[in-house]
């Protein structure tokens, strides 16, 4: 990290990160915790830690008045400490070329404990071999967890990417508006959080899990270009890359294309780049949601590699095999991956990545390998070797297959993929892939029902607007996300701005007049006012810090967030509320079954 400039106040003259050589001989005021102590008896020497980083302080009988050499005996770890003295060079074997600061120290002549610290339930102080306490354990005790330099580290680089996306947003003539935090429940995928209303006893306001439709209203407003660091909070099941409560980067224009969104974003994008250290070469790659499917089985592939799926179902026609025959037989299709070198996995590794595509969906995996003998395996000894030939089976290699529906072959591949990377350690072929999948059908169907795929919002595409009713599964919008690494960093479309469009899209999802009106009134009578057409997105603020910090969980990126479980464990939320609380909102709460109370923490 580098120094924090600030201006001197009453109790330091500087911080101590930006100490170097050439401060030698000046007289600070130094202020900040006791990172970690060495009492040599006659010298004491301790790591003086802030926010900018970590200086050496040391006290000696030969510089350190008498009183301040005696009460330096006495502090501990994580005490809060003002030290006045005289920045020296450290004596040449005593140099850290690991610290930034490592060429020098504060000799201190005078001591001050502003804060004495309870022993730490949990340490601050590391040492590299050292492994973290649990992660439930830091979440109890997070204002200690904070003080670890790392995670300073990331959010303030958080700080800088937010300050970041706004001056770029502001350069490019997008003003920033706030949108309600109370507000009205609408389905957008997820359950909302209610709370309960005072004033009209047994009526809801809802979090929003996004400022959708607000600044949609905007650009009917003629706001033109909007931008918001909003919050959003989502009541669902959480995971590593999930908090209920999030922040997006939420941006929408009017008179655009979806060029003109993309353009922005990669702007932005290569703006936060650049602030994290990484690079963003412009512009980026685009796939249409159907081909990213066909080629990788997912619709946010890792493109740091180059692993692709084939299609081998007429390479395999001739194949005497009944599990292939009875699938094609069925309308699926043979699709698999080609492992160059990949004959080395053993029988356990390729099971363990047949589990994989089990937990997928698929029935099983099929694989075949090629050695000197000839083919092997489940798939591999119903192969000649010119069948094998074929699909490029070479001496050596690997290939796994399944065969079926699309909808599981592209889920169990997808699958397939990552534990291959894993497994075989393929190289990278670029270190910062992103990504824009486009194209993405406007709706999803499972088991007939039919949901929006992203939101009911989205344009469709021109050409396929009339196919709605007759064939909603085909119909394409007008939507993208971006990625990066494979994570999803945002998604957005065009939006529909004709009301009686909107009203097509609400009625094919299965609402009724009614509930069109009821749910969606306040935004069509909006557009009834005359809306331009307009466009944007929303990308996940704590997705992106996560991935630029390579975090393995957003909890590193979230000053205070929450468990798996949705608890707050520092805290102590969520808690039951009295029942005079209750009363005053008119609610009764139901007896709860004990069987409930079971909640996995972390």
């Amino acid at each position: 990290m580098s120094e924090v400039q600030i201006e001197q106040t009453g109790l330091r003259s500087r911080m101590v990160g930006g100490l170097r050589a050439e401060h030698e001989g000046e007289m600070l005021t130094l202020a900040g915790w006791v990172h970690r102590r060495r009492d040599l008896g006659g010298l004491l020497f301790v790591d003086l830690r802030d926010r900018s980083g970590l200086l050496q302080v040391s006290f000696g009988p030969d510089w350190t008045e008498a009183s301040s050499m005696e009460r330096a005996h006495d502090i501990g770890h994580e005490d809060v400490i003002r030290v006045e003295g005289v920045v020296a060079a450290r004596p040449e074997g005593a140099r850290k070329d690991d610290m930034v600061t490592g060429a020098v120290e504060l000799r201190v002549t005078r001591l001050e404990i502003l804060s004495d610290a309870r022993t730490p339930e949990i340490p601050v102080y590391r040492a590299p071999e050292d492994e973290l306490p649990a992660e439930e354990l830091r979440l109890q005790h997070r204002v200690l967890d904070l003080r670890r330099p790392e995670l300073q580290k990331k959010l303030v680089l958080r700080h800088r990417l937010v300050l970041a996306a706004r001056n770029y947003l502001d350069h490019n003539g997008f003003v920033e508006v706030e949108t309600p935090i109370l507000t009205k429940a609408t389905p957008e995928g997820a359950r909302d959080y209610l709370v309960p209303s005072r004033v009209h006893k047994g009526e809801f306001y809802a979090l929003p899990q996004s400022p959708q439709i607000y600044k949609q209203i905007l650009m009917v407003a003629g706001f033109d270009r909007y931008f918001q660091i909003a919050r959003c909070f989502r009541d669902e099941d959480l995971r590593a890359d999930r908090q209920p409560e999030f922040t997006q980067i939420d941006v929408e224009a009017s008179f655009v294309e979806v060029d003109d969104i993309l353009r922005w974003m990669e702007g932005l994008m290569a703006a936060l780049a650049e602030v994290s250290g990484l690079d963003a070469p412009l512009p980026f790659p685009r796939l249409s949601w159907s081909e990213a499917i066909e080629r990788y089985g997912s619709d946010r592939p890792d493109l740091r590699y180059d692993l692709e799926i084939e299609d081998w179902t007429e390479a395999t026609a001739d194949l005497d095999f009944g599990v292939i025959r009875s699938q094609v037989e069925a309308g699926g299709r043979v699709r698999g991956f080609r492992l160059e070198g990949g004959g080395r996995l053993s029988r356990r590794e390729i099971d363990a990545i047949e589990k994989t595509a089990k937990a997928a969906g698929a029935p099983g995996l099929l694989w075949g390998k090629r050695s000197d003998e000839g083919a092997s395996g489940p798939l591999g000894k119903f192969m000649t070797d010119e069948q094998a030939d074929r699909i490029g089976l070479g001496v050596g290699d690997l290939v796994l297959v399944s065969a079926g529906k699309d909808a599981i072959t592209s889920r169990t591949m997808s699958a397939v993929r990552d534990a291959v990377i894993t497994a075989l350690d393929l190289p990278r072929v670029r270190e910062h892939a992103w990504l824009w999948v486009t194209d993405f059908p406007v709706f999803d169907e499972e088991d007939g029902v039919l949901a929006a795929s992203h939101h009911p919002f989205v344009m469709p595409h021109p050409d396929d607007i009339n196919d709605l009713e007759a064939d909603p599964a085909s119909v394409r919008g007008t939507a993208y996300d971006l990625v990066y690494n494979g994570t999803e960093f945002g998604s957005g479309s065009i939006r529909i701005h004709d009301p009686e469009l909107q009203r097509r899209i609400l009625r094919v999802l299965g609402l009724s007049e009614d509930e069109i009106e009821e749910k969606f009134g306040f935004l069509l009578n909006a557009l009834s006012a005359g809306a331009p057409p307009h466009g944007g997105i929303a990308l996940g603020m704590d997705r992106i810090v996560q991935r630029f910090t390579d975090s393995p969980s957003l909890r590193d990126t979230v000053a205070f967030p929450k468990t798996t479980a949705a608890r707050a464990l520092f805290e102590g939320a969520p808690m039951p509320s009295g029942r005079s609380a209750l009363d005053e909102l008119g609610l009764q709460l139901k007896a709860q079954d004990p069987s409930d109370r079971g909640e996995k923490e972390a």
